[in-house]
């Protein structure tokens, strides 16, 4: 199985997802898609009933997400900027964390991609999806069989480790992995720093940024920095399509939760009856808590972004700071945006 072999499968795995996004009808399908079809969609509905946080909305924008992300042209793209030669593929172990819906998806086409096979532990809330897209991409492939493994045990017999979890278990991964090759991802959050030139539309897409996943992942806005003085009505206004978050009852939960922690600490606090807004130094906000900090000057805040990067899995702004994300964009991620900055098809090439 050579890489236009593996390129094609996963673009066959793209137009299986597409199948859940559109009005296709079943007759429509192929017949390796006929055959996957109801189990995913059975899945999809089952994974609402194990992980609380997994509406199916959230669910199946996970998956238009990945549909969108798994294109031919995007495939060949990411691949055309490495060198990949035919060797005897190693074993890379992967763990997997549970707070998105599909969330250990890139690493999974990333080691499968590379040529390598791939042994992962997946989080038991999020379980249900991805062993059906290993068994439709063996349908397309069945070579794949050879090259995939699912295991609820600890890993074993593995070259590499790509693990990912909360800075705690970092700790332990560190350790536990460490005289294998491997990559350990920590907590992160994203960022916007608005500077009042933003438009409403801009404004409300940020909130998506913040919203979209109810805030639990590492792209999820959580800390946003403006200028002194700027007029935090806009943004409260912008966001107040979001409001019908406070209806899902573990949101409602947390929001209840951190309020009385904040008042009962005499803790000043901006809310809208959904968010609540802390002026607060720090990145990484509690769910339903939105961190604000004011800055004097922007050359200054880079400069201090740049030190603090490690905390920060990506900034969004009106192109105020390099590489910036669009308002709105970033649970939409390409295959080629890395989590922690770190090239992870570098590294499986390399092994």
């Amino acid at each position: 199985m050579n890489l236009s072999n593996r390129i094609e499968a996963f673009h066959q795995l793209g137009e299986f997802l597409r199948c859940f996004n559109t009005d296709t009808e079943f007759s429509q399908l192929t017949d390796c898609q006929k055959k996957y079809f109801s189990t995913f969609e059975n899945q999809i509905r089952q994974s609402v009933h194990y992980n609380a946080w997994f509406t199916e909305e959230n669910v199946r924008f996970a998956i238009k997400t990945w549909a969108a992300i798994l294109t031919y042209e995007n495939l060949i793209q990411w691949t055309n900027a490495y060198n990949f030669e035919e060797k005897e593929p190693k074993t890379v172990g992967i763990v997997t964390a549970g707070n998105l819906p599909l969330v250990g998806m890139h690493d999974f086409i990333s080691v499968l991609i590379s040529g390598h096979k791939i042994q992962i532990k997946m989080s038991s809330n999020d379980q249900k999806l991805l062993p059906v897209l290993a068994d439709f991409l063996i349908g397309v492939q069945p070579e794949f069989k050879n090259y995939i493994q699912f295991t609820d045990s600890k890993l074993s017999d593995f070259d590499a480790v790509i693990a990912t979890g909360s800075n705690n278990t970092a700790r332990y991964f560190e350790a536990y992995f460490e005289k294998y090759p491997h990559i350990i991802r920590r907590n992160r959050n994203a960022i916007a720093v608005l500077n009042g030139s933003e438009s409403e539309q801009q404004l409300e897409n940020l909130g998506e940024d913040i919203f979209r996943y109810f805030g639990l992942g590492c792209r999820s806005v959580s800390k946003i920095f403006v200028p002194r003085n700027y007029n935090l009505d806009l943004l409260f206004k912008a966001i107040y399509k979001q409001e019908e978050i406070i209806d899902h009852n573990k949101y409602k939960n947390n929001y209840d939760y951190n309020k009385a922690v904040y008042l009962m600490s005499s803790i000043s606090l901006l809310e809208n009856g959904f968010v609540l807004f802390k002026e607060d130094a720090t990145y990484a906000s509690p769910i339903a808590v939105i961190f604000y900090e004011y800055y004097d000057d922007l050359n200054a805040l880079k400069t201090r972004l740049f030190i603090e990067k490690e905390q920060t899995q990506c900034i969004v702004s009106n192109q105020l700071i390099e590489n910036s994300v669009d308002f709105g964009q970033t649970q939409i991620p390409q295959l080629w945006d890395y989590a922690d900055g770190v090239d992870t098809l570098e590294f499986l090439l390399k092994l």
